[in-house]
């Protein structure tokens, strides 16, 4: 079998609607398992696991957003632009509503 470069076959640049649903589920079981084990450690009074607790909670929410932009069409639309948010920045944060820019003017 040869590893010419040329036969490799190149990422789409947009998940399909069945990868982004496979990467947002990974990050939703994640988070679960998280606040999970922070309700087992017992210490749910400590700031920190409070702030911890509000923290993953809303990026659960931010998880079920992004399944409903999939089920409407939008998924992958930065909702500041409404340019494509690019393939790479869905791999890695599969819940973003945002491209880099537009996220550091939301975040601003």
């Amino acid at each position: 079998m040869s590893l010419d470069a040329s036969r490799i076959e190149p990422r789409p640049e947009r998940l399909t609607a069945h990868e982004a649903r496979q990467r947002l589920e990974h990050a939703r079981n994640t988070r679960m398992t998280q606040l999970r084990a922070l309700g087992e450690s017992g210490q749910a009074d400590d700031q920190l696991m409070s702030a911890q607790k509000g923290a993953i909670e809303r990026v659960l929410k931010e998880i079920e957003e992004a399944f409903a932009r999939i089920d409407d069409g939008t998924y992958g639309t930065c909702l500041g632009c409404r340019k494509p948010v690019p393939g790479e920045r869905l791999e890695i944060l599969p819940y973003t509503r945002y491209c880099v820019a537009c996220q550091r003017r939301a975040a601003a």
